[in-house]
């Protein structure tokens, strides 16, 4: 009787192999492909945070310039408390801007009428915020604060 034997050839795993780096080499080239997208994507919303920061800032300048001017009662030291307070707190992505603010009272300065501080201030982030402001004008924060004088 004869004994029968089994050879691997190996072209199996020959095969096999190949599919391997051929799926390796396409994975990779679909990383190169994707990979600016997904940069893009963590850059934008990277300048889409430090923008609403600074939102949240002139919003807090705005209310301590209203708070300082129902006190104080003059326009002028409100609009430098209103501009120096934002100042200390922005973050300005590109080159730097000077938010502008103005003060009205449009009902007198007396007790229980109204005090209203307005700063803007334009908003030039690093990559995503500049590239939309050239497409679509420049991007504009404003924030405003009611008080009554006391």
């Amino acid at each position: 009787m004869r004994k029968l034997e089994y050879r691997h050839t190996g072209s199996r795993s020959r095969r096999t192999r190949s599919h391997a780096v051929a799926q390796a080499g396409s994975v990779s080239l679909e990383f190169i492909i994707l990979f600016p997208f997904l940069i893009m994507v963590l850059v934008g919303i990277f300048d889409f945070s430090l923008m609403m920061y600074d939102k949240a800032a002139l919003v807090t300048a705005a209310r301590t310039a209203a708070r300082a001017g129902i006190v104080v009662g003059s326009t002028v030291d409100v609009a430098a408390t209103a501009v120096a307070s934002a100042n200390g707190s922005l973050l300005s992505g590109g080159a730097s801007r000077t938010p502008t603010a103005t003060v009205t009272h449009p009902n007198g300065t007396t007790s229980g009428m109204p005090l209203i501080v307005t700063i803007s201030y334009t908003y030039n982030g690093l990559l995503v915020g500049s590239a939309l402001s050239a497409l679509t004008g420049p991007i504009v924060l404003n924030a405003t604060a009611v008080m009554n004088y006391e």
